[in-house]
């Protein structure tokens, strides 16, 4: 008898189990390809090309599960997918050159497909084009178009919030379309705007008929925020089609006063009162546009840019008041896991002035 012709006893399937032959491929019975990653899990070399385990089902892990990265000058960030996710959908991306430093972070709306490839073409796309000197407002047309393209119809429309940092000059420029956000870390005054007419940008008034639905089994906040007209900046007009974004929010983060340490939020969400965001980037929204605001710091402190992930955990929360950025973004991130963790979180913190330099 040819021994070649029959399996050998201790060559199985990792999947199903039938007996193969020793240099198959595939297995005849199940098709899983012999000779695959071993899982993290159950150890069975059994995961697939998506990057699920056959056998026991566990996603394995990939690179955008954690990551931190940290910049000369200390600016520095943690993206994490968080307690309850099974990958990561939001996206950071950090750039310093010799006169400024770019951050941009994007958040995958869990309501749409491929959420992870959205956020992750976004953040490429703007950190790029803001990294050449292209203007804010450029960079998130760029990006949007990026995530555009993923789509194979409006009904196949991967998508994702945005928020763009460039820093240059002792002057901040802000862009963001969703509920991503940036807050002011300081023990100062909260920074002034330079340009009061770049602080107002139009948006539509109503939740559009698509706007897209918060996921269930997450905490929400959708309190109006405060404004706050008392620091010197003038007020802007508000029309039918204009909401004011250029003024600050008295109560951004709502006794958030950690000694004498002050979060401010600088931006606002694009959210209905019952929680859909009303504004992101991809091929079933259409002309979304940025809001932008230009601020320049009068005193040292840190610029906190965030997916919801951290910041639906920042009621009450004593942010640390030592330790470099990244120390600094390791404890919040910890505190949002340790808060439950329900979504994933990105966290990135650029130091300002002599602020934790």
């Amino acid at each position: 008898m040819d021994d070649t012709a029959a399996p050998k006893a201790d060559v199985r399937c990792p999947v199903c189990e039938t007996p193969v032959f020793a240099g198959d491929s595939f297995c005849e019975a199940c098709g899983h390809p012999l000779g695959a990653p071993a899982c993290t899990s159950c150890g069975a070399p059994a995961v697939d090309a998506e990057g699920y385990c056959e056998r026991c089902g566990v996603r394995q892990p990939t690179s955008r599960d954690h990551a931190e990265l940290e910049l000369d000058g200390g600016t520095a960030g943690v993206t994490d997918k968080g307690l309850r996710r099974s990958r990561n959908e939001d996206a950071m991306a950090l750039l310093s050159t010799d006169t400024r430093t770019v951050v941009v972070v994007c958040d995958g709306v869990g309501s749409s497909p491929r959420a992870d490839e959205a956020s992750a073409a976004a953040v490429e796309t703007a950190c790029a084009a803001l990294g050449r000197g292209v203007s804010t407002e450029e960079a998130f047309g760029l990006a949007s178009r990026a995530v555009g393209k993923l789509a194979t119809s409006v009904d196949d429309a991967p998508a994702c919030t945005y928020v763009s940092v460039v820093v240059e000059g002792g002057r901040i420029t802000l862009a963001w379309a969703g509920d991503s956000r940036a807050y002011w870390l300081s023990t100062g005054p909260r920074p002034t705007r330079t340009n009061p007419s770049a602080d107002t940008q139009p948006v539509e008034t109503d939740p559009p008929p698509h706007a897209r639905p918060v996921e269930t089994g997450l905490p929400t906040d959708t309190r109006p925020v405060e404004t706050d007209l008392s620091a010197g900046s003038p007020p802007v007009e508000a029309s039918a089609d204009t909401r004011p974004v250029g003024v600050l929010p008295a109560a951004a983060i709502r006794s958030a006063v950690t000694g004498q340490v002050v979060g401010t939020q600088l931006t606002v969400d694009d959210a209905a009162p019952t929680g859909e965001i009303t504004a992101w980037l991809g091929a079933d929204y259409g002309d979304v546009r940025p809001h932008v605001r230009v601020l320049e710091p009068e005193t040292p402190g840190l610029l906190l840019v965030c997916s919801d992930g951290l910041w639906r955990y920042l009621d009450g929360y004593t942010f640390p008041s030592t330790g470099s950025p990244l120390d600094m973004a390791r404890a919040m991130l910890r505190h949002a896991l340790d808060s439950g963790g329900q979504d994933n979180v990105t966290i990135v913190l650029i130091p300002l002035g002599d602020a934790h330099g």
